[in-house]
């Protein structure tokens, strides 16, 4: 069930009108039905897996809060045993069945599994994982309702892709129910029209440019590399910052607030502070439960380039079980030592100039990386490398000038308003006429650009 489908919004709908008549623990407990049936509308042997990972991990948690000294310990690493078991097996098994074959020249056909990929796995076990630490750090009391807990895992908006939600941002919110106020349908519509915009007409209209450059066979007609990298950076973004906006949105209509996955990433002066606003949910996830338990920076300098090419490496094997993925997060994890390295002198830079050489030469960095993250293979990867010296071919997207133009307006726009007082306003005091026009005309836009016939899926579904 897709957030861009009249499907999902039936569903929703019926979800919302339910809960906000129910009372309170009434209404949860159907939050907890309709979650399940989302989540079993792609498959219904993956809603056993998600309530045995929820029953399991919701006793975990209570064994941890019970226990005391190594015991405790014991506990936890059962706890995290048991998670990284689950999503090892469904998401890694035959990847590293086919490595170690091809590393002995032996053929994996024979030890392989058909295994099928469970929609979320990655995120709803990152959760869990992040719970079960927290409840042994004592920064959190284990649940003691097995509805509340099944409730923050299974809940529909982030189950499939995200963001990855921590136990205390959401917990603490089952106590009361939030009101539905002018405030949240304002806030709630706002961002489920803008993430529908975001991911249907920009995202979808710029898949074709990099289906294109990055099919292993590429077409005679193909563009060249940099438009398909570009075209990559650009989709991903809006695919995936769609995703999280419609997620926050439905979210905050059925009385949950979550946090921002997304700062304007691409306007970030630095790889470290691309980081601190690109898929926040799970870069602060890798600082606090890898990056710190493994000695962070307090071990020297050395010790801490080698954690960052840990968590970075590690980081980009949880989007897939594929080496191109950890090369890519590798890229970003020698961008980010060597930034730590060099890149105090570079940022006491002043100025309008500075500034903008530093986003121009971060969103260059980040659009190459994305190279190995989409490129199916190796080979397809290095034809995409070695192309781009070709230069970009104005010629060949003649026909694309208008939603480029379209995106690099928006990013300008974004540069100029970069403490967001347009969306501010028209959140909270633009009259209510304003909000429904902008909302109105965004919908007309969507009616008349987006491509209802491809139905192409979110890219993070896959991960």
């Amino acid at each position: 069930m897709l957030f861009d489908t009249v499907r999902y919004w039936i569903f929703f709908a019926v979800v919302l009108v339910l809960v906000r008549v129910l009372p309170r623990r009434s209404g949860h407990v159907l939050l907890i039905v309709a979650s399940y049936a989302f989540y079993s509308a792609w498959d219904m042997r993956f809603a056993f897996l998600l309530a045995g990972s929820t029953a399991v991990n919701f006793f975990l948690g209570l064994a941890i809060q019970r226990a005391e000294g190594l015991t405790r310990r014991r506990w936890l690493i059962a706890a995290v045993t048991v998670n990284l078991v689950v999503l090892g097996f469904f998401k890694y098994f035959n990847f590293f069945v086919g490595s170690f074959a091809a590393l002995f020249g032996l053929d994996p056909a024979g030890a392989v599994l058909n295994i099928v990929l469970p929609v979320g796995v990655s995120f709803f076990t990152f959760e869990s994982i992040a719970y079960c630490a927290d409840v042994h750090r004592r920064d959190l009391r284990a649940s003691a309702s097995l509805l509340d807990f099944a409730l923050f895992i299974a809940f529909f908006p982030h189950l499939v892709a995200g963001p990855i939600i921590r136990p205390r941002d959401f917990l603490p919110q089952l106590a009361s129910k939030a009101p539905l106020d002018e405030a949240a349908v304002r806030w709630g519509l706002v961002q489920i029209v803008k993430g529908l915009v975001k991911k249907m007409v920009l995202a979808d209209a710029l898949a074709p440019l990099a289906n294109a450059v990055f099919a292993p066979v590429p077409a005679v007609t193909a563009p060249p590399g940099w438009v398909g990298v570009l075209a990559f950076s650009l989709q991903i973004y809006c695919d995936f910052a769609g995703y999280t906006d419609i997620a926050r949105g439905c979210a905050r209509l059925l009385g949950f607030s979550f946090p921002p996955n997304f700062e304007r990433p691409y306007l970030a002066q630095n790889i470290t502070e691309f980081w601190r606003s690109w898929h926040i949910s799970l870069s602060t996830w890798l600082r606090d439960y890898l990056y710190i338990p493994l000695g962070g920076n307090r071990k020297g300098e050395g010790r801490t380039y080698v954690n960052l090419m840990i968590v970075m490496g590690l980081g980009g094997l949880w989007h897939g079980a594929s080496w191109n993925f950890a090369i890519w997060g590798l890229l970003h994890g020698a961008m980010l030592a060597v930034h730590r390295r060099f890149g105090k002198s570079v940022d006491a830079a002043r100025g309008w100039l500075a500034a903008a050489i530093g986003i121009v030469t971060t969103f260059v960095l980040a659009s190459l990386a994305w190279i190995p993250f989409r490129a199916p293979d190796h080979a397809t990867a290095w034809r995409v490398f070695v192309s781009l010296p070709d230069g970009i071919g104005w010629e060949s997207i003649e026909s694309w000038r208008g939603i480029l133009f379209v995106l690099f307006g928006l990013m300008l726009l974004c540069a100029l308003d970069r403490r967001r007082r347009l969306q501010t306003w028209l959140i909270e005091r633009a009259p209510t006429w304003v909000v429904g026009t902008a909302c109105g005309v965004s919908l007309w836009v969507l009616a008349l650009f987006a491509k209802l016939d491809q139905q192409l899926p979110f890219i993070y579904f896959q991960f």
